[in-house]
């Protein structure tokens, strides 16, 4: 990560009468540069933010930013400006939000004191001379924005709605002619971006950015639901170009439209006329009944739309038109809208959206005889595609959070199916950077509101374990092993008489997974004592910290940890297994029994071979264990998978169909609030597809080996594309005339092992297609 580069270009802001601000801030900022020569003109910068920023050039809206961090890493984008540039005089025009503590924010971007923005970049010739220099100083103009207020949130933590004074605005103030007269200021220099002496440091700590810019398209909704208009009234297609909504003076009218899919975007509106006329907007999931039960998710008729309303008063520029963005992206599918004329009629002439997100390309194909099972693939990649921005979220539409646990289902997803490692690795650094001085890692970062779930620091460790394995970058995984060393000591600090790590400390959150019957625990499975599954998490992170250490020359270390690991296991054993029952307990004595806990007790090893698959059948058919829901299912595949009872598993794809009926469009946080319609824990199906039933997996730490072993459970044929190690690894496998018929392509210079249904296995080296086969119905 760099440090503390040569920066010119100094931190500017508008002027406060005591270096702060006391309210939440929206800057706008101009620098105007003639170029006389456009095609050989280059003109790159560096620039960033406190708190976000968008950027236009010529009136023309180029990208957004920072990416999140923390003050301590605080990201800088370089943006290549050149092709937006024309013959004459040209503007940079920038608008910047600082959030002020105690004032509506994501709870997910931190601040400094006060807003700055830092604007570093050159005009070159086609010979590389330097024309002129735009870095940021006093000669840059600003101006405050007096429009917009940002109102308080009630149930989401994303950055609360706006209202907007569209009169107060200063409408093209990003287009090259605008005339910046009253109200516009010179810039007030807030310092250089680090003090040349002495070590001491600003707020803000610059470092280059680590992932792609966001994508931005433009998007029209695709249907209307719902309208309520009274006389003289016109509304046209939610999808029209122009005219959509003409509303006469004093005329009200309501409107409800559909994205066709829940979605993120920048929601836009272009209306003419209507000087004063109200336009309130309401952006939600799903249709729900009155009293806040959720069914089918685009049922309208009975229901209605839940979400925080925002406002934009028209300014009314006569028969100029006047366009509205929101400035944060907003989540949705649907959208409503209340207009109210006032004195004159309004044209709303287009609404519609700035779709965004990660620029994920999706290499990764599945399909099967078994056609339930597409939707469950579409739907996956649509939620993790809608979880990734910034970072990994929770969930786009309440909280825009990166947890840990969620966090590593979703890079193993993003592995699969694209072989993108970049938000993975920035997400590894962040939990990092995380650490408390306990040796504790926070459980979502970055966040303004610190939180700790032991466990979760646990799923970082693993998190870690997996793009070793997958990549095999044994410097990316040496860089961390302190932090693993840190969290595996503070847990090994908590190992009580018993040998079992004990109860976790008061005021941390000991969550496991949203299970009905821990509701009054939110989550906990016990309110006192140790808790079993985090003593076998604690032994599976122990293992992979040992492979960790292992190929990266510690191998004492390596031991030790092996060590432990065992010794937790045996103190599991011995305090924590029903002999009665045949499973172990959630605290070591106690008579509760969950799921959770046997299949921690199968991926730790703490039982193996026939008595784990023995457990993991019980897994299945004892309903008197409590079930999982969508965030720990991927660790039931697992465990059954790994206990060989992996044709058991078919059975749970149910509770994915039962959401495709509901016509959701991605996947639920949990069933039991049911609060969120987009979690991406739940995409389980980019895994399960890829690396189980077309049996593409690691078989080794960088794929030096990988592993093909297609379970078929009930279907008779499958194919798909998986990414793994750079390559596109295309599987397709049949059923019939009593044989199972196996094709490969991709493999090109990797070795393969090809494990066969039948119990055969045949290594592969350096064949860039193969096809094998084995009798069947040998095995069930």
């Amino acid at each position: 990560m760099e440090e503390n580069r040569l920066w010119q270009a100094r931190w500017i802001w508008a002027a406060h009468e005591d270096g702060y601000d006391h309210g939440n801030q929206l800057v706008y900022f101009r620098k105007t540069f003639d170029v006389t020569e456009p095609g050989s003109t280059r003109l790159t910068i560096d620039l960033s933010a406190d708190s976000r920023y968008r950027l236009y050039v010529n009136g023309r809206s180029v990208t957004t930013g920072p990416a999140r961090g923390d003050l301590q890493t605080h990201y800088y984008d370089t943006v290549d400006l050149s092709g937006y540039l024309h013959t004459g005089t040209n503007v940079l025009a920038i608008k910047v939000l600082h959030y002020a503590q105690g004032q509506p924010r994501p709870s997910a971007v931190p601040s400094a004191h006060t807003g700055a923005l830092i604007v570093e970049g050159s005009l070159l010739d086609g010979q590389g001379e330097v024309l002129g220099q735009l870095h940021t100083d006093s000669s840059w103009l600003c101006r405050r924005d007096q429009a917009i207020s940002f109102l308080p949130e009630s149930f989401t933590c994303v950055g609360g709605g706006e209202l907007v004074q569209g009169s107060l605005l200063p409408h093209g103030w990003e287009e090259v002619d605008y005339a910046a007269s009253a109200g516009w200021e010179q810039a007030v220099e807030l310092g250089p971006a680090y003090w040349l002496y002495d070590g001491f440091l600003q707020p803000w700590q610059l470092a280059a950015r680590t992932i792609p810019e966001m994508f931005e398209r433009d998007r029209s909704f695709v249907r209307t639901m719902r309208t309520d208009a009274g006389e003289g009234i016109v509304i046209g297609q939610a999808d029209a170009e122009r005219s959509w909504i003409y509303v006469p003076a004093h005329g009200k009218a309501a409107v409800e439209v559909d994205a066709g899919e829940l979605t993120t975007g920048y929601l836009r509106m272009v209306v003419e006329g209507g000087q004063n006329s109200e336009i309130v907007f309401l952006c939600s999931e799903c249709y729900e009944s009155a009293d806040g039960v959720k069914g089918v998710r685009d049922q309208a008729e009975g229901n209605v739309l839940r979400g925080y309303r925002e406002k934009y008063i028209v300014a009314g520029l006569g028969e100029q038109k006047e366009t509205y963005e929101t400035f944060l992206y907003r989540t949705f599918r649907f959208v409503q809208l209340e207009i109210t004329a006032s004195e004159e009629p309004l044209r709303l002439h287009r609404f519609y959206y700035r779709e965004t997100g990660y620029p994920l390309e999706v290499k990764g194909e599945f399909s099967s005889s078994d056609d339930s099972l597409k939707p469950l693939w579409d739907i996956s990649v649509r939620s993790l595609q809608r979880c990734m921005h910034e970072g990994y979220y929770d969930c786009p539409y309440y909280e825009q959070l990166q947890y840990s646990m969620d966090t590593r289902l979703q890079i193993l997803f993003t592995y699969n199916i694209a072989g993108d490692d970049r938000l993975a690795r920035k997400a590894i650094y962040e939990f990092h950077s995380s650490m408390l001085p306990s040796g504790m890692l926070l459980s979502r970062y970055p966040s303004i509101q610190p939180q700790v779930i032991p466990g979760f620091a646990l799923y970082w460790i693993m998190m870690l374990y997996d793009h070793l394995l997958y990549f095999g970058d044994t410097a990316h995984a040496a860089r961390y092993r302190s932090t693993v060393d840190a969290v595996l000591d503070w847990f090994g600090r908590r190992v009580s008489a018993d040998g079992l790590v004990g109860e976790m400390p008061r005021g941390y959150w000991s969550y496991v997974d949203w299970v009905k019957e821990w509701e009054t625990t939110r989550g906990v499975p016990v309110s006192s004592g140790p808790l079993t599954v985090y003593n076998l998490m604690y032994a599976d992170a122990l293992q992979k910290a040992a492979v960790i250490n292992e190929v990266t020359g510690r191998p004492d270390t390596a031991a030790e940890y092996r060590t432990r690991a065992q010794q937790i296991i045996r103190a599991v054993n011995t305090h924590c297994w029903s002999e009665e029952r045949q499973l172990y307990q959630d605290s070591a004595g106690l008579e509760q029994y969950s799921q959770h806990t046997q299949i921690w007790a199968i991926l730790s090893g703490a039982i193996q071979e026939e008595h784990a698959s023995k457990l993991a059948g019980r897994l299945m058919k004892d309903r008197s264990l409590l079930q999982v829901s969508y965030s720990m299912a991927f660790f039931l595949f697992r465990a059954l998978s790994e206990a060989g009872q992996y044709e058991q598993s078919f059975e749970l794809w149910e509770q994915w169909r039962e959401q495709v009926k509901l016509n959701l469009t991605t996947w639920l946080e949990d069933p039991v609030s049911q609060r969120s319609d987009c979690h991406a824990w739940g995409a389980v199906p980019l895994y399960e597809f890829t690396s189980e039933i077309l049996g593409v997996k690691p078989g080794g730490v960088g794929c030096e080996r990988i592993i093909i072993e297609p379970k078929p459970v009930q279907l008779r044929w499958a194919r798909g594309k998986v990414v793994m190690y750079g390559r596109v690894i295309e599987v397709a496998w049949q059923i019939s005339d009593g044989a199972f018929k196996l094709q490969v392509a991709g493999l090109d210079e990797l070795i393969g092992e090809v494990r066969l249904p039948d119990g055969t296995s045949k290594m592969i080296e350096r064949e860039e297609r193969i096809g094998l086969e084995c009798l069947w119905p040998s095995v069930k």
